[in-house]
């Protein structure tokens, strides 16, 4: 097992847990919450330090934060930076269970 630096858990904010991330699941691809700043080498060192396994490719995508409305209030969401590992055969990662 590789040692983990604590800079990694600063590239990887947390995994997404829904259906559509269950369904990348069956094609060997798991989703992530990263940093806005993390780059594509980052978030795949941090994640081949992190779970041990091997990543084919990394696709990222930013989710614009959207207006929204509470009590009267008029308020905005964070945007947010999505990763999509894509990893090699073989390799597997249960986010279901904790680091």
């Amino acid at each position: 097992m590789t040692t983990r630096d604590p800079r990694h858990y600063d590239v990887i904010v947390n995994p997404i847990i829904t259906e559509k991330a269950t369904t990348a699941s069956e094609h060997n691809q798991v989703l992530f919450n990263v940093r806005k700043t993390a780059t594509k080498p980052q978030i795949k060192d941090a994640v081949e330090k992190l779970f041990d396994v091997k990543v084919k490719s990394v696709n990222t995508l930013i989710r614009k934060g959207k207006l929204r409305r509470f009590r009267g209030v008029k308020g905005e969401t964070s945007d947010v930076k999505k990763a999509i590992v894509t990893l090699e055969e073989g390799h597997r990662i249960d986010v279901t269970t904790g680091l």
